[in-house]
């Protein structure tokens, strides 16, 4: 097995563990509605995913630019796109965190920092 299958396959996985614990986590929000439950995973599955096509995506054209000024200076300013697509995506995961602790208000006082940590996996 090639060392890119072997790590798009460890990627599911983790990909895969995220969205269980995320999942987990909304399932202990017992007053919110179950359909804003279901946005809410699909707004975080989205947010992983385009994170990760954006690293994959930046990866590849930082392989391509390293060492190499003409391809540097073609590829920066889309190296910075994919960045910022990251940086959406993180937010996206921050605004999430923001909402489920505004959830959990009423029943625990966790911060948005815990949550954060633990749709993280961390």
């Amino acid at each position: 097995m090639t060392k890119s299958i072997s790590d798009a396959i460890d990627k599911v996985s983790v990909t895969e563990a995220k969205l269980k614990q995320f999942g987990d986590i909304l399932d202990g929000l017992q007053t919110t509605e179950d359909k804003k439950k279901m946005l809410w995973k699909e707004v975080y599955e989205n947010a992983l995913a385009d994170r990760t096509n954006a690293q994959i995506l930046f990866d590849d054209l930082m392989l391509q630019s390293r060492g190499n000024t003409a391809n540097h200076a073609m590829f920066g300013s889309i190296m910075s796109k994919y960045l910022e697509r990251m940086a959406k995506s993180n937010d996206q995961i921050l605004k999430l965190a923001e909402l489920i602790a505004k959830e959990e208000e009423e029943n625990t006082q966790l911060s948005t920092d815990d949550i954060y940590n633990q749709i993280q996996g961390t």
